[in-house]
């Protein structure tokens, strides 16, 4: 029997979509092919985007002609999920990647993306919601709860292994997230200049590169820590349990969130969590339970949360502790894509038996 074929679209280079596709190939054994838009969503290059995406529905019908796939995924509900939708092959099964995917709520695209994305909703076979926060929306949106899959990709549990750093004598704090305004590493750095100025020793290593490098090592040299912090720019991706391991704590301040894959890894490497207080962040961290939620409105509250937690050492590897359990009980990579890759084939079998 020859393998079922998947056409994916979405953005190839990201962590979350390489999960994703080799998951299906690993557990799925499915052969898939790509597609992507080339213009990015920031700024003036968004109406690019749009006449691209306009194109691209001639583009992907010639693609599912030549290719001949089984299915169709795709990441994002707004972009990638409307073209899915388009295509003309079933089944079709998309992700909502952020809390709505219609972020930020005052762009004045906001009414055309919630059209693209309840055209998505109605048409998709399959929706996934890597979390409880995601399925809320798509409840408050009216779908089809029946169609939603709420479950996350996972982490590869061999890759990120546990290692107890927390009786470390200094704050060792890593981020490891996009250097975008929107994850504001700017109220970290300021944070952390708090730290100092109480003479609590730290290492604070930032990993990642984005638009906003330049700009955050000015802002480190200003604040004078700018020896105390590493900007180690993008990494291989095999090198990232390293350093998740020697830290004791993952520091993340985004404005909005979805479901976190970086996470998940920090919390199966044995970090103690920092996180704003968001709701894609409350499915997974009870406050001074497993780890803390803080407000993103100053630094303040984060340096004295960080502060109380390097403090209370025997709370934090209490907590470190259960959060190993916890992401092998519900983000376990080879467990959750087994069911995903599963869950596609009987979406392809009953195409079949209907025809």
């Amino acid at each position: 029997m020859s393998k079922k074929r998947i056409l994916f679209l979405g953005e190839t280079y990201r962590a979350d979509a390489i999960t994703w596709m080799n998951g299906l190939k690993e557990f799925g054994d499915f052969e898939i092919v790509t597609w992507e838009l080339h213009t990015s969503s920031n700024g003036v290059n968004r109406i690019k985007r749009l006449f691209e995406l306009a194109k691209a529905i001639l583009t992907i019908r010639s693609i599912v002609k030549k290719f001949n796939p089984d299915m169709v995924i795709a990441e994002r509900t707004t972009s990638y999920g409307y073209l899915a939708a388009t295509s003309g092959l079933r089944p079709i099964a998309i992700a909502q990647q952020g809390i709505t995917d219609l972020w930020p709520d005052n762009s004045p695209l906001y009414i055309f993306k919630k059209r693209l994305q309840n055209y998505a909703f109605e048409k998709a076979d399959l929706i996934h919601a890597w979390g409880n926060s995601m399925a809320e929306h798509m409840r408050k949106s009216n779908v089809d709860m029946n169609k939603v899959m709420i479950m996350p990709k996972g982490i590869n549990l061999d890759f990120f292994q546990f290692y107890d750093a927390s009786d470390n004598k200094m704050i060792n704090a890593v981020v490891t997230r996009t250097l975008e305004p929107e994850y504001r590493h700017d109220l970290i750095l300021k944070a952390f200049s708090i730290i100092k100025q109480h003479d609590i020793p730290f290492k604070l290593t930032i990993i990642g590169d984005g638009t906003e490098l330049k700009k955050l090592k000015t802002l480190a040299k200003e604040l004078k820590i700018e020896n105390e912090v590493d900007f180690m720019g993008r990494i291989n991706n095999n090198d990232i349990p390293k350093f998740l391991q020697q830290a004791n704590f993952y520091i993340s301040t985004p404005i909005t969130e979805g479901v976190s894959a970086s996470l998940f890894e920090a919390m199966a490497c044995g970090c103690f969590p920092i996180v704003s207080d968001l709701p894609g962040n409350r499915s997974w961290i009870q406050q001074k339970v497993n780890g803390i939620l803080v407000s993103i409105e100053n630094e303040f509250n984060l340096a004295q949360e960080l502060e109380w937690a390097f403090n209370n050492s025997d709370f934090t590897k209490k907590a470190i502790s259960q959060n190993r359990k916890f992401v092998e009980e519900n983000a376990d990579y080879k467990v959750n894509m087994k069911k995903i890759a599963l869950t596609y084939h009987g979406l392809i079998n009953n195409k079949s038996t209907t025809l």
